[in-house]
């Protein structure tokens, strides 16, 4: 296969490149700053997206295209000019890629596009799927809707295009479960806020096999969700990660300095959402992490 990736060297695309990285594939990494990546066996880094003008693509044809490009949504505090930069970075490289992908002589197959399972807004009580098709209405919901939006332009030039809608996606070094480890690893875990929001989680080892099952999947577009089928409470997440840490779970974090510390940006941490990979595994795929209990496992031990 011939891949094209933007957003290639951040957390998922860097996980993405080593799954591919054989002799049956080739992988175009489209970036801003190519001198700074040497190409390796079976894959080339391609400039996209200057500031000055965007560069023709050096490429005829491509079977898969997959955009994880955008602004990280745990750089900082969600100012009013970072919520911008971060609907506009999404928005951006969206378009474009969509563009470079129209100019192909020959168009890919499948096109998927990173969105969050944010679109559905948060809940305690209710339980989402594929199936629910009103998004939510705080910021991050807006921002997956309009994105997705963006997105579903890929149909028009006749690609089967796909919303993968990630949940917090679980790697030692990466994304958020160090954050969550650390207070643990300090002695001083424990439940944050009420405890009760729900964690619908992934680990990132499902998410590279996913999105591959996907492209072999024809009959699979539109959104689909990235979640292990299991979510738990945040109470019970810190319970599962400490046992496997080996620490103490005794401290309760109250909602309020976090809200203090990080503004809006404090609802990835204290809301949450129940959401279910339906589509996932109606089409057959098999995790192979259904239970927190081995995910966190294979992370740590």
């Amino acid at each position: 296969m011939r891949i094209m990736i933007a957003g290639g060297t951040g957390f998922v695309g860097r996980r993405l490149i080593d799954h591919f990285r054989n002799p049956e594939n080739m992988i175009y990494v489209l970036t801003r700053q190519p001198e700074k990546h040497k190409d390796e066996p079976y894959v080339k880094y391609i400039e996209w997206l200057t500031p000055d003008s965007q560069p023709e693509i050096p490429i005829q044809h491509v079977d898969v295209c997959i955009n994880l490009a955008g602004e990280s949504l745990n750089s900082g505090r969600w100012t009013e000019e970072r919520k911008r930069s971060i609907l506009e970075s999404r928005m951006t490289t969206t378009r474009e890629f969509i563009r470079v992908m129209d100019a192909l002589k020959e168009k890919p197959e499948v096109y998927i596009n990173a969105s969050a399972i944010g679109y559905y807004g948060t809940s305690t009580e209710k339980i989402f799927t594929e199936n629910t098709m009103v998004a939510g209405r705080d910021f991050l919901a807006e921002v997956c809707d309009v994105w997705e939006a963006e997105a579903q332009a890929a149909e028009t030039i006749g690609v089967r295009t796909v919303f993968a809608r990630f949940g917090l996606i679980l790697d030692r070094n990466n994304g958020v479960l160090p954050l969550f480890a650390l207070p643990y690893q300090m002695m001083i875990g424990g439940k944050i806020g009420s405890g009760e929001q729900w964690m619908s989680w992934i680990h990132i080892q499902d998410v590279v096999c996913a999105i591959d099952w996907i492209i072999h999947q024809e009959e699979l577009s539109g959104p689909v969700n990235f979640t292990a089928p299991k979510p738990k409470r945040n109470k019970d997440f810190g319970k599962k990660l400490a046992e496997t840490l080996n620490r103490p779970t005794w401290l309760s974090i109250p909602s309020s300095p976090v809200r203090v510390a990080l503004g809006d940006m404090s609802d990835l941490i204290l809301k949450g959402q129940y959401v279910l990979p339906r589509k996932l595994q109606d089409s057959g795929y098999s995790f192979k992490y259904r239970s927190l209990d081995r995910a966190l496992d294979n992370i740590y031990k």
